[in-house]
């Protein structure tokens, strides 16, 4: 007896002498369970769907030169976004567009000078380093306009490229010693392409070295100065063949290229290609050449269907998505700097104005929203009127945009439509717009859910559902200016629903309790939640 104890003794001493097994690092991501937290001993199910961040942000584009002005020198500038955080925070988006910050010979700014600098009328680069950090500390992402197709006719390597064949920079530009015809310019020595205009000459990306260099000052904004990537304007036009001047084979291979390069700079960072005109099919054809491009379709669509009072066009718009782009994986938005603000195409009127908000704001997509569009801005061509002072209060001569003068007078709604005096009236397109995006980040069947269309028996009715995991959402809206008592929602194809029976919570649009839904063979039909819907009703409904 006593050898088996001293043998079990000599066993319990080597093991507690033992070293412990290795444990492998924990990652920055990793999350410690607290101490008095159970730990689960049930079989996990299936691992929810990680989306990368744009795919749940809401986007705020930002002309610089006409948001804030913080000096009084009656431009825009860095410190006066900063200052205007909190105010962006409340609204509700969690990411900025900033229009070009780099210095230009133009107002607009996408005429370069300067790739690795910023414009001296915005501020410092520690100016931008500021507004940075304090939109990251409030959860705020920024990706800046990078003008890739063209320079300025004035950048250095422009006017270098002048000379003549002896310059190292003559075949950075696109150059002819004939006249080809169209978006061809005089140059000192030699024609060269410009597609937009002649201040802004094409860069030549058959040329290895302009693609060295544009992917330097890529990397330079991504990880030196820390921006959260860019919208990449007149991405389709990067590289001519023969008279296809849009969207060529060799514009797709560049692009593709780069993708895989600035992923492995930053994986995190996020591109959005403006793409003028396309759709869903674009939309796919541009994966993994960018993040996401513009839906202009989807845009167009929502407007005049807004407009109209009918459902032809927004109907038009989801089936060509849902087609080619089911997954809702592009940007979306009502109008940007280069149209016509939505509220000018819609004629002032409110209601229609909330009615395209909510179009926007429930739909599959990243929705970018045009400063001041909240408020219902107005504005028409010429392009320096599409991107007047936004209207912060009612002061005619300012709109509380600056204390000096402003480089453009405000527009001569702003007495009347300003921030000052949406901001504490309940039923403002301000607080509308306030509403409807609070909803959608607390619900992911609003920002990444399948769509499923709904007959609903009238031209002036639109709804669909949105489905993601087990939250299902019914979104329902009468686009017209009179009641609807004659419409019936019908979900006429399968795998949306299980059968039972659904209770409706009304989630926004602030009308009495719905009739229950009643789902058999995956389908349903005849269903009206309410026996008349208002003149612009706005419903967002949740299945129970």
């Amino acid at each position: 007896m006593k050898r088996i104890l001293s043998i079990f003794l000599l066993l319990v001493l080597l093991a507690a002498c033992a070293p412990a097994p290795a444990t492998p690092p924990t990652t920055l991501s990793a999350t410690p369970v607290p101490a008095t937290q159970a730990v689960s001993t049930t079989e996990p199910g299936p691992p929810e769907q990680v989306y990368p961040w744009w795919r749940e942000a809401v986007f705020y584009e930002i002309f610089v030169r006409s948001f804030n002005d913080s000096n009084g020198d009656g431009i825009g500038d860095f410190n006066g976004i900063t200052q205007k955080l909190d105010y962006l925070k409340t609204l509700g988006v969690n990411a900025i567009w900033l229009m070009p910050i780099n210095p230009s010979p133009s107002y607009h700014g996408y005429d370069v000078l300067n790739y690795y600098a910023v414009n001296p009328q915005y501020g410092t680069l520690q100016d931008f380093n500021n507004l940075l950090n304090a939109a990251h500390a409030k959860g705020i992402r920024i990706i800046i306009d990078l003008v890739l197709n063209h320079t300025s006719a004035q950048h250095p390597w422009f006017v270098d490229a002048q000379s003549g064949a002896q310059s190292k920079y003559r075949d950075w530009y696109v150059w002819s010693e004939t006249n080809p015809g169209q978006y061809w310019n005089q140059g000192n020595s030699g024609f060269y392409y410009s597609y937009f205009w002649g201040g802004m000459p094409d860069l030549n990306y058959r040329n290895p070295e302009v693609t060295a260099q544009m992917e330097k000052v890529s990397a330079y904004w991504l990880t030196t100065i820390g921006v959260d990537g860019f919208r990449i304007d007149a991405v389709k036009h990067l590289i001519e063949q023969g008279k296809k001047v849009e969207n060529t084979p060799e514009t797709h291979a560049w692009l593709k290229e780069y993708y895989s390069f600035y992923k492995a700079e930053k994986a995190d960072a996020y591109t959005v290609g403006e793409v003028g005109g396309a759709g869903g099919l674009m939309a796919k054809l541009y994966t993994e050449q960018t993040d996401q491009i513009f839906n202009f379709e989807l845009a167009s669509a929502i407007v005049n269907s807004a407009m109209g009072g009918a459902n032809s066009s927004v109907l038009s718009g989801y089936k060509f998505f849902l087609k080619d782009k089911p997954d809702g994986d592009f940007a979306t938005f009502l109008t940007n700097h280069d149209q016509v603000r939505v509220m000018s195409v819609l004629n002032t009127d409110e209601n229609k104005a909330k009615v395209a908000a909510f179009l926007l704001l429930t739909a599959p997509g990243t929705p970018f929203i045009y400063y001041g569009e909240e408020i219902g801005m107005q504005g028409k061509k010429p392009d320096e009127d599409l991107r007047l002072p936004m209207q912060w209060s009612a002061d005619p001569a300012t709109a509380g945009f600056t204390s000096g003068k402003p480089w453009r007078s405000p527009h001569a709604s702003t007495a009347q439509i300003n921030v000052a005096t949406q901001d504490g009236t309940a039923n403002s397109l301000l607080n509308h717009y306030r509403s409807l995006i609070a909803l959608r980040t607390a619900h992911p069947a609003m920002k990444t859910g399948s769509v499923a269309l709904l007959e609903t028996g009238s031209p002036q009715v639109f709804a669909l559902l949105r489905k993601q995991g087990k939250e299902t959402i019914l979104v329902l809206v009468n686009l017209g200016d009179k009641p609807v008592s004659d419409y019936k929602l019908a979900l006429t194809e399968t795998g949306t629903l299980s059968d039972g029976s659904f209770n409706l919570e009304t989630l926004f649009g602030g009308l009495d309790t719905l009739a229950a839904l009643a789902v058999s063979a995956g389908k349903f039909s005849a269903y009206q939640p309410l026996p008349e819907l208002p003149p612009y009703a706005t419903i967002i409904a949740i299945l129970k």
